[in-house]
C-alpha cells in the first residue's frame, strides 16, 4: 500500500478549483444505461471509485470514448446482459459500493440486475434495504444467492406504484428513480432524498426524455416514458471537497481562495464552519478563506457547547462531520460532533488523540473536541487512513501538525480526492507519495 509522508507546519497560499462531485459522478454515470443513445458527461473526478465505475461499464459493453480526463461519451448500446451475473462483475462490484447503483438502469431497461457484496467504506452498518424494497414495490422479484452473496432481481415488467422510501437514502432514491423512468404509470415517491445529486440526476433524466417532477424536494412524482434519448451533463463541484479545503485553510492559517465552487449548492456548508469562527469571502462564485491565527466556536444563545449533526438534506451532509471534527482542534472553545448516521466513523479520533488533539469519544457516534487554540501544536506521527472522509481529515491534521507524519493505506484518500499531493504542493503544503 502506498502512504503519504506530509512535513507539516508550512502555511499554504493560491487558489484551488474543487474536482467534479463524487457522489454525483457514481448516479450520472450509472444512468447512462439507460439509453442506446451517446450521452456525454463533463466534470468527471479523476478518482479510483468513478475510474472503476467505468472500467465496469465497459467490461458490460459500454463504448467508452474518453476525450480528456474530465469528460467521456458513453454509448450504452451493446450490452452484455450476461456479464452481470458473472464471477468477474462480481469481484470487481464489489470493490466498489457504488456499483450497486447499476442495478436501477439494468432493471429499468433489461430487467434483469445483480447487486454484488458492496464494498466502500467501513464506516459501519450501510444497508440496501431501501434499494430492495424500492425495486420490489415496482414489480421486481428478489433473491439471495448465499453462494455468491449476491442480490438478483427480475421483473417482466416494471409498474408504477406509490411508496413512502423508510430513509430518504441519496443512494436508494437515485436507484428507485433510475427504476421508474422506464416503468409503465406513475410513481410516487415519499421521503425521498433532495441533495444537490439527486437533483442533478433527476434532471439529467428529464432532458433525456424522462418525465420527474418534485426536484428539489421529498416527493418526486415520475411518470413512465417509453425510451430515453442521449444528452450532455455537466457535474457540480465537489461539497466535500470544498468543505474540506475551508477546514484546511482554517487549520494551517493559511490564505486559500475556492475557485468555482458553485456557492448556490452548498446549502448549510458554509454556515457551519462559519460556526466555528472561519471568516470566509464569497466573490461571484469563487470562496476566499482569510487567514486567521485564532478562530473561535460560537457557542449557543444560552452559553451551551455548540453542537454540529448529520441530517438528510438540506441538513449538513455526514461526509464532512470529519472534517468540522478536526478543524475544531485548533479553534477556541468546545464543540460536540453528533455523527448519526454510521456508527463507526468517528474511530479515527484515536489517532488525533495520538496527535496531541483533546477529545473525548462519548460514545460510536458523538465526540467532544476542546480546542487547544493554538497553545499547543499537533505531532507528526504515523498513522492509517481507514476510509476517504477520515482519510482527508487526518492528511489536514498532518499539514497542520509539527514535524513529519506518515499516512498509510492512502488508497482510501484516492478514491475519493483526486491528485491530492499534487494539488496541495501546488499551494505550498509538503506532501510526498512513497
Amino acid at each position: 500500500m502506498s502512504s503519504f509522508e506530509v512535513i507539516g507546519g508550512k502555511k499554504l497560499h493560491g487558489s484551488i478549483e474543487p474536482q467534479g462531485a463524487k457522489n454525483e459522478a457514481l448516479q450520472v454515470i450509472s444512468a447512462v444505461l439507460l439509453t442506446s443513445e451517446e450521452v456525454l458527461i463533463k466534470n468527471i473526478p479523476n478518482i479510483l471509485d468513478v475510474n472503476l465505475l467505468i472500467e465496469l461499464l465497459q467490461e458490460m459493453g459500454v463504448k467508452v470514448n474518453r476525450i480528456d480526463t474530465h469528460t467521456c461519451k458513453f454509448k450504452a448500446d451493446n450490452i452484455n446482459v450476461d456479464y452481470i451475473s458473472s464471477k468477474a462483475f462480481r469481484e470487481k462490484g464489489s470493490k466498489l459500493r457504488g456499483s450497486l447503483m447499476l442495478a436501477g438502469p439494468m432493471l429499468s431497461r433489461f430487467k434483469k440486475a445483480f447487486i454484488p457484496k458492496p464494498g466502500g467504506d467501513k464506516i459501519g452498518r450501510r444497508g440496501v434495504d431501501t434499494h430492495i424494497i424500492g425495486f420490489q414495490k415496482l414489480g421486481a422479484d428478489f433473491f439471495y444467492n448465499k453462494e455468491t452473496f449476491c442480490l438478483e432481481f427480475t421483473t417482466t415488467g416494471l409498474k408504477g406504484t406509490d411508496m413512502m422510501l423508510d430513509e430518504p437514502s441519496v443512494t436508494g432514491t437515485a436507484n428507485v428513480v433510475m427504476a421508474a423512468v422506464l416503468a409503465k404509470g406513475k410513481t410516487e415517491i415519499y421521503n425521498a432524498a433532495c441533495e444537490p445529486y439527486i437533483q442533478q440526476l433527476c434532471r439529467m433524466l428529464n432532458r433525456m426524455g424522462a418525465k420527474i417532477s418534485g426536484v428539489g424536494s421529498n416527493l418526486l412524482l415520475v411518470e413512465g416514458v417509453e425510451s430515453l434519448a442521449g444528452t450532455d451533463h455537466t457535474m457540480l463541484p465537489d461539497m466535500i471537497e470544498i468543505g474540506s479545503f475551508i477546514g484546511l485553510a482554517a487549520m494551517t492559517q493559511s490564505e486559500i481562495t475556492i475557485k468555482n465552487a458553485g456557492i448556490k449548492h452548498l446549502g448549510v456548508i458554509p454556515e457551519k464552519f462559519a460556526k466555528l469562527g472561519i471568516k470566509m469571502d464569497f466573490e461571484q462564485d469563487d470562496i476566499h478563506i482569510q487567514q486567521q491565527d485564532h478562530y473561535e466556536i460560537n457557542t449557543f444563545m444560552d452559553g451551551g457547547i455548540l453542537t454540529i449533526y448529520d441530517n438528510p438534506w438540506p441538513g449538513f451532509t455526514p461526509d464532512l462531520l470529519s472534517i468540522i471534527l478536526v478543524t475544531a482542534i485548533q479553534a477556541k472553545g468546545s464543540l460536540l460532533v453528533h455523527q448519526k448516521m454510521f456508527e463507526s466513523r468517528l474511530f479515527f479520533t484515536d489517532k488525533l488523540i495520538d496527535m496531541g488533539a483533546q477529545i473525548i469519544l462519548c460514545d460510536p457516534h458523538r465526540a467532544t473536541v476542546i480546542g487547544l487554540d493554538r497553545k499547543y501544536k499537533l505531532r507528526g506521527i504515523t498513522m492509517t487512513s481507514p476510509d476517504i472522509r477520515a482519510g482527508q481529515a487526518l492528511l489536514i491534521a498532518a499539514l497542520s501538525a509539527e514535524g513529519t507524519s506518515i499516512i498509510q493505506n492512502i488508497e482510501q484518500i484516492d478514491r475519493g480526492y483526486q491528485n491530492i499531493d499534487t494539488r496541495l504542493n501546488a499551494l505550498g503544503a509538503s506532501i510526498r507519495r512513497i
